[in-house]
C-alpha cells in the first residue's frame, strides 16, 4: 500500500509539473493562426499521399529520418468512421527539409509507392471545383455586377448550372 501511495504521489507531481509548464487556463483555447502564419507553416509542410492505412507517425518518422526535424505530423482520418484516408501532412521546422523530403517522391513505404508534394495553401474565397457562382437556387441576373464577381471567382458564368428551382410542379 505504501509503495502504491508513493507511485501515486510521483504521478501527481509529474502532472503538476506539466501543468506549470503549460499556458495559463485563460489561454487554453484553440490556437488561432493568422493567414501569414498559416502560409508560412504551409511553406514548411509536405503532403504525402498513398500512405498505407495502418501506418503510424513513428513509421513515417523512420522513413523520413534524414529530412530534418518535424514540428507536427497529421494523419487525416474520415470523420464518420475514424479510419485513415491515406494522406499525411508533415510540418518541418525549416524550408530546406521540404526540398530534401521531395526526393522521397515515388519511394516505397510499407509496400506502397508514396507521393510526396509540397503542401498548398488554401486561399479563402477561391474555389477550385469550378461550380460557378452563385450556388443559390435562383436565376442569375445579367447585370454588370456579375462581371465584377468574375475577377474573384474563377468558375463564374452568367448561366446557372444544375437544376433550378422553378416553383411548384412545373
Amino acid at each position: 500500500m505504501e509503495e502504491e501511495a508513493e507511485k501515486l504521489k510521483e504521478l501527481q507531481n509529474e502532472v503538476e509539473k506539466q501543468m506549470n509548464m503549460s499556458p495559463p487556463p485563460g489561454n487554453a483555447g484553440p490556437v488561432i493562426m493568422s493567414t501569414e502564419e498559416k502560409m508560412e507553416a504551409d511553406a514548411r509542410s509536405i503532403c504525402v499521399g498513398n500512405v498505407d492505412y495502418g501506418a503510424t507517425a513513428e513509421e513515417l518518422e523512420a522513413h523520413f529520418h534524414g529530412c530534418g526535424s518535424v514540428n507536427r505530423v497529421t494523419i487525416l482520418c474520415d470523420k464518420f468512421s475514424g479510419h485513415p484516408k491515406g494522406f499525411v501532412y508533415r510540418e518541418f521546422s525549416d524550408k530546406e527539409s521540404v526540398r530534401t523530403s521531395l526526393a522521397l517522391d515515388e519511394s516505397l513505404f510499407r509496400g506502397r509507392q508514396i507521393k510526396v508534394i509540397p503542401k498548398r495553401t488554401n486561399r479563402p474565397g477561391i474555389s477550385t471545383t469550378d461550380r460557378g457562382f452563385p450556388r443559390a437556387r435562383y436565376r442569375a441576373r445579367t447585370t454588370n455586377d456579375n462581371n465584377s464577381r468574375a475577377r474573384f471567382y474563377s468558375g463564374f458564368s452568367n448561366r446557372p448550372r444544375g437544376r433550378i428551382y422553378r416553383g411548384r410542379a412545373r
